[in-house]
């Protein structure tokens, strides 16, 4: 292997705690960022259940925005909600209403085995719990279009718009909302149309929880500062991580980036709650648009959505894009830590200049 390029560091996430590795030293491997393309299927257009016209062939919608009106399950739709078909989460849990914690701290829960120490609970060990919940499709558009890329600013804004109204109907008997977009067969979708996914959980994940504990100790030690507004500040002060801003919201490389050219979109004053807001959208394209400029094409992606857990006093909502350019090899899943061969700052330096004028 020959070496070059900076030294490796080891960086710390401000919002999780959790560490990535920064080798820019590896970026000159051979076959480093290749942009593979997602090749459409012969004849997926016209078999693809969730283009408009072909209502019959999803479950019956859950919601739809049809400007002109219309019947449930009928053409006419700008965005449409629609349950999965192969759901990971199913149905309301007929208990939760007296059974459900008030607040999951995500860390533990009435469902780890290991907060009981006493031998008689043995058993509990090998625990399980039913996974309630939802498990919903939000497609983005009616037209045939495989990344959110190939929207048009009206199309995009609708887009987010629906995925607020979503995360709203489903964020009063949910412990956690999730919306995920995976664009590509490398991030994971099996659909060539442009949609959202919507998990609606019955506890905090870990990482979500993490957060959420790190914002609040942050506020209390600070004395009422909060967390993510205090990086956005430093963070445009500082420039060399900052890709775009505008009045609304700003897009920067995170500090402890996981993978090359991740970026993360978050508004420029606190707003616990993605679903309550409704800035964003435009620099979302923006971000989109960078990733074409330095790739030639918008490579395959996941991006989620990071809005608060319900009960969460202290949160920041943003959103994260993370580009489907390197693969998590043993280092990573043995060790739990990312290996990030691309420093944020010259990603961000990438980005900017790649930014239609």
């Amino acid at each position: 292997m020959a070496p070059g390029g900076p030294p490796p560091e080891i960086r710390i996430d401000q919002l999780t705690g959790q560490r990535a590795l920064l080798a820019p030293g590896r970026a000159g491997r051979p076959r480093e960022f290749e942009v593979p393309a997602a090749e459409p299927k012969p004849g997926a257009a016209e078999s693809c259940p969730l283009c408009e016209g072909r209502e019959d062939r999803t479950p019956p919608e859950f919601w739809a925005n049809r400007p002109g009106g219309g019947e449930p399950d009928t053409p006419g739709w700008l965005q449409r909600s629609v349950p999965n078909l192969y759901p990971v989460l199913t149905g309301p849990d007929p208990e939760a209403a007296t059974a459900r914690p008030a607040h999951d701290s995500g860390l533990t829960s009435s469902a780890d085995p290991l907060r009981s120490s006493a031998r008689a609970s043995e058993p509990e060990l090998f625990r399980t719990a039913s996974a309630h919940g939802a498990h919903e499709v939000i497609v983005n558009s009616p037209r045939h279009v495989a990344s959110l890329a190939e929207l048009d600013d009206a199309e995009l804004a609708g887009a987010v718009a629906a995925w607020r109204v979503r995360m709203a109907a489903r964020a009063e008997d949910a412990s956690f909302v999730h919306l995920c977009v995976n664009e590509g067969p490398l991030a994971g979708s099996t659909l060539p149309h442009s949609h959202a996914q919507l998990f609606a959980l019955p506890f905090v994940p870990t990482e979500v929880a993490r957060e959420r504990e790190r914002f609040t100790a942050y506020n209390e030690r600070t004395m009422g500062s909060h967390l993510l507004e205090d990086v956005l500040v430093e963070e445009v002060r500082r420039r060399d991580r900052l890709v775009a801003i505008d009045g609304e919201a700003a897009l920067i490389c995170p500090w402890a980036s996981r993978s090359p050219y991740e970026m993360r979109l978050l508004p420029r004053s606190v707003e616990q709650r993605f679903e309550r807001d409704e800035r964003g959208g435009p620099l979302l394209g923006r971000a989109l648009a960078a990733l074409a400029g330095r790739f030639g094409a918008v490579p395959q992606l996941n991006l989620w959505v990071r809005t608060a857990p319900r009960g969460a006093a202290e949160f920041h909502w943003h959103i994260d894009i993370a580009p489907r350019l390197s693969v998590r090899a043993g280092f990573e899943l043995g060790t739990g830590i990312e290996i990030n061969s691309v420093a944020p700052e010259q990603a961000a330096a990438e980005l900017r200049e790649s930014l239609p004028a």
